[in-house]
């Protein structure tokens, strides 16, 4: 099975509830609050949200994070790429020196395109997106690229 990791399905959790209060700082407690997530893990998904220039971190007593820039300047593949590093389906698909069997491989090259459309079809969906699906808006899948559609027949 594929899928991405828990930290990275919070991740998207918090930069909604963070989407939704574009305006406000909120403190770590807040958002574990506004998520049902542990305090421990949301300041665990904080930092490298913040590293990644995703979002802005503010010191003080009304101290706190908030988005560092407008949700629809922000995609999925950002959010992912700050938790779990560059996307690669396979050791030759991602960013890294080619496997001790490429010599021998007919499938990288297609493991490679793989990669390439999972990274465009991220890319492509913003996190202002993802807050308005949760709020109850059209679903995202008209903006999903073709070739990743699934049929629910």
């Amino acid at each position: 099975m594929l899928r991405v990791t828990k930290l990275t399905d919070y991740a998207t959790v918090v930069m909604t509830v963070l989407a939704r209060s574009a305006d406000t700082v909120l403190s770590a407690s807040d958002l574990a609050l506004s998520t049902g997530l542990e305090v421990p893990t949301v300041s665990k998904i904080l930092k490298p949200l913040a590293q990644a220039g995703l979002i802005d971190s503010y010191r003080g007593a009304n101290g706190g994070y908030r988005l560092a820039r407008p949700a629809d300047q922000i995609d999925l593949l950002q959010i992912v790429e700050a938790i779990e590093g560059p996307v690669a389906m396979t050791a030759c698909s991602g960013h890294e020196t080619p496997c001790d069997l490429q010599p021998h491989c007919g499938a990288s090259t297609n493991w490679q395109w793989v990669n390439r459309v999972l990274s465009d079809a991220l890319a492509q969906i913003q996190l202002s997106q993802m807050v308005n699906e949760s709020m109850g808006h059209e679903p995202l899948r008209r903006s999903i690229p073709a070739v990743l559609q699934v049929s629910n027949d």
